[in-house]
């Protein structure tokens, strides 16, 4: 049975980032066999049925899509079955043999008389191979590469002191043109590894030595120098000996390959399809920043930076900045003091870069309001034994996202996008309202679909499973898509307000700080009224400030007199 990939929603592609088990493995139905990851999230692919894994169709780094093919799997009934078969023809040959054992009796003697002879005669021959089958130290070198010269390491399988079989992986290679696994082609022990990841390397270049006494297959292999292993990123001809066991002298110094900078195209970490779309739109690769694994280009980088060039040109601003914006200067901050840098998740890449899109390509306004949220604590607090019951935690978040549905229908122009041709705007019938979550690898923002024809308790249970299912790398591609308006609540550290980035194509977005009980003037005294700061952010392209000003009017009136949600 193959494994496919499931149903992704919107989202064309993803990369996977984890195999989880290894071929011949039993795994369960509900079993993670890998991981995919989008710009937005993780999800964990589970085998689906209960069986051995027979091979993978994919590795790590590979982009696929809706209906790919990971793996085969055999299952457990299919298992039984073939071994019942086996098992009743070998019983049948058993029976055939038995039956015909008398008839055969002096002829088996006489065979057996011979082989015993032919044995006596064959065991000085060999017992000789046997005791030759002694442990030797081979190199295994890097297989011919064609007419490419050099190729980059991208993925080592492979450390110090593991043991291999035939077949399992030594290294990922990677050209202009595609990426090439090298398998072992002998058993035996890793003494010393000689390539790490981002070495470029040649046909004949040493990946490591070996320790082995399997001596059938040296194909890519040859008798281990006693000199100290060379650099990692030592090529062929340099203290190496060839597939054939023979020293290939080093080149002299002047005719040495002249070193090639790491910012030249070809040495950037980009896949085949990436470095032919950058060569059909006649982009620099060196000169992007990949936000895939490892830092990987993605066909989303090119097509970013080729788009930032095209409105620079048509803007006349020069392509040496991006934007128009000059550069921030690189500093050495050691130089003031200890320092430590922490590589950023791939979700906050990304997060960044669509905000950082977002904030170049969105006029941004930004409207503050409150709501007098007294009465509908009252409420919520009331409701918290029923909510008990229920096993939900009640949070002012239902609320909210009831309270902006019911804005949504009377100001629709929010819950819009614009369209790619700038001259009309894309009004959607459905409300999809994302809910920003933080989670230990960055923000992340679920969906909650049809939030409209959700009650308060729907609301506040689904909330809180897409919150937990954030947290825990658990949320599917279509929890992550197809989002029409967002709230960013952070609560009790939310402060007095902030300015929240329009989540684009969304048209607006909705901030929510911290509540506060606050002095408020009734007309005739003082009375405290607890306060709820209210933040919205949104497209001054599609939508003005009497809009934004009358959204904030009917969505504070609402909350402020929740009975309003029933009208």
């Amino acid at each position: 049975m193959d494994v496919l990939v499931p149903n992704l929603g919107d989202i064309d592609e993803v990369e996977v980032t984890e195999l989880c088990v290894a071929v011949g493995d039993h795994v369960g139905e509900n079993e993670a066999i890998i991981v995919i990851e989008s710009d937005k999230a993780s999800m964990e692919v589970p085998a689906g049925i209960a069986g051995i894994i027979q091979n993978f169709t994919v590795s790590l780094g590979d982009m696929v899509h809706e209906g790919s093919v990971i793996a085969a799997i055999t299952s457990e009934q299919k298992q039984d079955s073939v071994k019942e078969i086996e098992s009743q023809k070998i019983e049948k040959r058993a029976k055939e043999k038995a039956e015909t054992k008398e008839t055969n009796e002096s002829e088996e003697s006489e065979k057996v008389n011979v082989q015993a002879q032919a044995e006596s005669n064959l065991a000085p021959a060999i017992a000789t191979p046997a005791k030759q089958a002694e442990i030797q130290k081979l190199d295994v070198l890097v297989p011919d590469l064609g007419d490419i010269d050099e190729v980059e390491v991208i993925e080592v399988g492979i450390t110090q002191g593991d043991t291999v079989n035939v077949g399992d992986l030594l290294l990922v290679l990677e050209s202009d043109k595609a990426s090439m696994e090298i398998p072992a082609e002998i058993s035996g022990e890793i003494v010393s590894l000689a390539l790490s990841v981002g070495d470029q390397v040649r046909a004949g270049s040493l990946i490591a030595v070996i320790a082995t006494n399997d001596t059938n297959n040296v194909e890519l292999t040859s008798a281990a120098s006693d000199s100290t292993l060379p650099p990692a990123a030592t090529v062929a001809g340099e203290n190496l000996q060839s597939r054939t066991g023979s020293s290939a002298a080093a080149p002299p110094s002047g005719d040495e390959a002249p070193p090639v900078s790491a910012a030249t195209d070809k040495h950037v970490y980009a896949g085949p399809a990436v470095r032919r779309l950058a060569r059909e739109l006649g982009a620099d690769l060196s000169v992007i920043t990949g936000t895939g694994n490892r830092g990987r280009l993605t066909k989303d980088d090119v097509k970013a930076y080729v788009k930032i060039q095209l409105k620079q040109e048509a803007a006349g601003v020069s392509a040496g900045t991006a934007g128009g914006i000059p550069m921030v200067p690189a500093i050495d901050f050691s130089r003031f003091g200890e320092i430590e840098e922490v590589s950023l998740s791939r979700i906050q890449k990304q997060v960044a870069l669509n905000m950082h899109r977002s904030w170049l390509n969105v006029p941004h306004v930004t409207q503050h309001g409150k709501a007098d949220i007294t009465e509908l604590e009252v409420f919520r607090k009331g409701l918290k034994p029923e909510a008990s019951e229920r096993n939900l935690s009640l949070t002012p978040l239902a609320f909210l996202v009831k309270a902006c549905c019911q804005t949504l229908e009377a100001y629709p122009k929010f819950n819009s996008s614009l369209h790619a041709d700038g001259a009309q705007i894309v009004l959607k019938k459905y409300m999809n309202i994302g809910i920003a979550v933080d989670t230990p690898d960055g923000l992340v923002v679920p969906v909650i679909r049809g939030a409209n024809k959700m009650g308060i308790w729907q609301l506040c249970e689904t909330i809180g499973n897409l919150a937990e299912k954030a947290r825990h790398k658990k949320l599917a591609m279509d929890d992550l898509s197809g989002g029409t308006f967002t709230i960013s609540s952070l609560g009790a550290i939310g402060g007095t307000g902030f300015t929240p980035i329009v989540n684009t194509p969304e048209v607006a977005i909705l901030g929510v700080a911290n509540s506060a009980t606050e002095p408020v003037w009734d007309g005739e005294e003082f009375a405290p009224k607890l306060i709820l700061p209210l933040s919205l952010s949104y497209d001054h392209r599609v939508i003005n400030g009497v809009d934004g000003g009358r959204f904030m009017l009917l969505l504070s009136q609402i909350l402020s007199d929740i009975r309003r949600l029933a009208l």
